[in-house]
């Protein structure tokens, strides 16, 4: 089951640190006008696209420089039947080294191809990490969403 959950990496040449605060800058990878906090241990946020996206997440594991992850606590998908289904999920960032790299892993645990949102999710997870979350790491820009409801 578990090489069945949303995956991707990453291989870049910052370091273990710059991936971590990165990844911790949501408001710079996934959406400027998140609510809450996304930075430490318990910290909570949410995010919404439009009337087809909410979801409210809760950092569970912070390991600096090494390991983030979220809880999915709540969440409402308008174009699924199962509008709960990310609830109880949890994203998992795992950095590494891999020889003079650094490797990033990024895992939707739960979300997986049984789930009616898997192929548009794994595609918008795609967009953003791609698009977003690693030029942030690489260039210093991601490519958030930037209007509320977007």
């Amino acid at each position: 089951m578990q090489n069945n959950n949303f995956n991707i990496s990453f291989l870049v040449d910052q370091t273990a640190s710059e991936v971590f605060n990165a990844i911790n800058n949501v408001r710079g990878w996934w959406s400027e006008t998140l609510e809450g906090s996304s930075e430490k241990l318990h910290d909570e946020f949410s995010y919404r696209h439009g009337d087809f996206h909410y979801s409210k997440h809760k950092l569970i594991e912070i390991v600096p420089n090494e390991k983030v992850v979220w809880l999915t606590l709540d969440s409402k998908l308008t174009f699924v039947k199962d509008q709960n289904e990310w609830n109880g999920t949890k994203m998992i960032f795992e950095i590494s080294k891999q020889d003079e790299k650094t490797k990033l892993v990024i895992t939707h645990l739960g979300l997986v191809p049984e789930f009616e949102c898997f192929d548009a999710c794994s595609k918008g997870w795609t967009y953003y990490l791609q698009n977003s979350l690693l030029p942030l790491i690489t260039v210093g820009k991601g490519n958030p969403d930037r209007i509320k409801n977007a």
